[in-house]
């Protein structure tokens, strides 16, 4: 059998390959390297910029972010204060970049206090001289940390597009996740987001929930397309190390891949067009923003303990867990830093040739508007099938259709996203993810 075969073989949810390489890959740098020098070579005209926010009211049963919940009371205020000293620091380093897009997340933004998301937008407009009025910009939302006053300073500083992590309509299902939440706090969210009037709305829901059905799925995708979202995603739930669930022990088999493809015909029959496993957006939705951003090839600058920044031949960020006690440690370091230090990256993983065209293979074959080989050439100079002849694989499993101009995966190979993003990772970044030692 081939690789492929063998991963076919598997649960169809081997692992969610929304980046390349993961976090497990990176390691402490020999010696700090200078943020100029790693960024010199590099077009900075059309840059992401992220902020992460490392706090939450409870962690959920599935979750392995870089999050910590119910942080002590003046946490949040050192970190605001400790992000603004990053900012400002890697300002004077990157005198000369340009942001295309933004994005908030964690975490949960929305866990913080009004006063303590307006001194985030002030960050942003005296440090870095940006806003989100002047670019398309999103933030991450759960439906308990919402009030009326936060939803309305999150509109008039123009943030056009929202996300809410609801997970489940259905309270048990919720439960059984490690999220214990009200249907009512989630209507009363989705209420007050959508009498505001902020231009994008995307709901998060989760399938594979212990006690779900067809029919309850079915039931949450109902109450969710009441408030007519512009965005859907649908996460297959996995079983992660350090989460809550990942220390309950639960059989796994192909009843998500029924929930999903539920999920995925109920979507496309009502209006939305599918742009990748999860990813679903109404077909009739206004795009609020034009954004020149490239995730193949254009870089981003993450900001806030947990964040990540890539250029085309380095990603780092800080130190990675999600055990309580780990992500605590590396919060308290971050707060320790002094101004110099954020003028270096200091964790990560350097990206040769070979990294920089699976992490273009990956982010490109995983959308459903697949890979152009064209785009490929111009960015590696050869073709795709010569130097990657395994791609062709795919096609003779069904798995993607192959033309002169495009690589187009084929709905069965969509569903199987999972096995074939970690199908691409080389050997050496499968080595590091397999060594990392998690806390």
């Amino acid at each position: 059998m081939t690789h492929l075969q063998t991963l076919l073989a598997e649960t169809p949810y081997l692992a969610y390959s929304y980046a390349y390489p993961h976090k497990s890959a990176y390691r402490p740098f020999a010696r700090p390297l200078p943020l100029q020098q790693i960024w010199e070579p590099e077009d900075r005209t059309d840059l992401s910029l992220y902020i992460h926010l490392p706090f939450c009211e409870y962690r959920c049963g599935f979750c392995n972010l870089f999050t910590l919940s119910n942080p002590q009371d003046d946490l949040a205020t050192q970190y605001l204060q400790q992000l603004r000293i990053e900012a400002r620091q890697v300002r004077d380093q990157l005198p000369d970049f340009h942001f295309s897009q933004l994005a908030i997340g964690g975490g949960t933004p929305t866990y913080l206090e009004p006063n303590e998301l307006a001194q985030l937008f002030d960050i942003l407009q005296k440090e870095l001289n940006t806003s989100p009025a002047q670019l398309p910009c999103s933030l991450e939302a759960s439906p308990a940390t919402l009030t009326a006053e936060k939803v309305a300073l999150i509109h008039d500083q123009g943030i056009d597009r929202i996300s809410l992590g609801i997970q489940s309509f259905d309270e048990q299902e919720a439960l059984s996740i490690g999220r214990p939440q009200k249907r009512r706090e989630i209507l009363e969210a989705l209420e007050l987001v959508r009498n505001v009037g902020i231009p994008t709305l995307n709901l998060d829901l989760i399938y594979g929930a212990d006690g779900q059905t067809v029919d309850s799925f079915h039931d949450s995708l109902q109450q969710a397309l009441a408030f007519q979202p512009e965005e859907l995603y649908l996460y297959p739930l996995y079983v992660r190390p350090l989460t809550g669930l990942g220390r309950k022990p639960q059989q796994w088999d192909d009843h998500r891949l029924t929930l999903y493809r539920t999920g995925r015909d109920f979507l496309l029959e009502r209006g939305y067009t599918q742009h990748s496993l999860r990813m679903f957006r109404r077909t009739d939705a206004i795009q609020p923003h034009d954004t020149q951003y490239c995730c193949q090839t254009d870089g981003m600058i993450g900001l806030g303990c947990g964040a990540r920044s890539y250029t085309s031949r380095m990603h780092y960020s800080s130190e990675y867990a999600v055990g309580r006690s780990g992500v605590a440690a590396i919060i308290a370091h971050y707060l320790e830093q002094e101004s110099e230090s954020f003028a270096s990256a200091h964790y990560g993983v350097q990206l040769d040739r070979e990294e920089q065209q699976r992490r273009f293979l990956i982010m490109s074959l995983l959308q459903t508007t697949g890979l152009s080989r064209d785009f490929y050439a111009r960015t590696f100079g050869g073709d795709v099938l010569n130097q990657f002849p395994d791609l062709r694989e795919l096609e003779e499993h069904g798995l993607a259709r192959i033309t002169a101009d495009t690589i187009i995966l084929t709905p069965a190979g969509l569903e199987r996203s999972d096995t074939i993003g970690p199908w691409l990772y080389s050997e050496q970044v499968l080595q590091r993810m397999e060594t990392f030692q998690c806390h």
